[in-house]
């Protein structure tokens, strides 16, 4: 499995605002104000990989006093990073897509509401973005070049 590319998150980040833009010119005025409920979730979600991604760090970097982590649950980590990178892109595209629209409206009450929660949402789905791409890369082996040659031979 190779790590995840920001350009890929970039790619659905903007198809999404896209997506969202052009559905709201016809379903804006038909929906109902935008909660803001996504963001303690976001939230939530991203603190967790990070939490996790430091754990996992530390355990397969096997520092002592650290149980050692199975391999099966770091593939299990890894595709659950690359799973909510691509989430977290397409909630922050379809954000940027809400925040792009309401830009305009800003003088009502409401469209400047549902912008101000879409640019809060925008700014958590980036966080849990970063999280995972954290959580991703902590789920790599560490280089073991600077070991001693012949430690490595007592292990063959």
């Amino acid at each position: 499995m190779k790590p995840t590319r920001t350009s890929v998150l970039a790619i659905v980040a903007v198809v999404c605002a896209l997506a969202a833009w052009v559905l709201l010119h016809s379903l804006y005025t038909k929906l109902p104000p935008l909660p803001w409920t996504g963001v303690p979730a976001l939230l939530i979600a991203a603190f967790a990989e990070a939490w996790t991604g430091r754990d996992l760090q530390n355990r397969i970097a096997a520092k002592r006093g650290l149980k050692p982590v199975a391999p099966l649950f770091v593939s299990r980590m890894v595709a659950l990073a690359k799973a909510t990178s691509l989430a977290g892109a397409a909630v922050a595209g379809l954000a940027a897509g809400f925040v792009i629209y309401l830009s305009g409206q800003l003088t009502a009450p409401v469209p400047r509401q549902d912008a101000l929660t879409m640019a809060i949402t925008l700014a958590a789905a980036v966080v849990l973005v970063c999280a995972a791409l954290y959580l991703e890369y902590c789920c790599r082996v560490p280089d073991r070049s600077d070991r001693d040659p012949a430690d490595e031979g007592a292990r063959l």
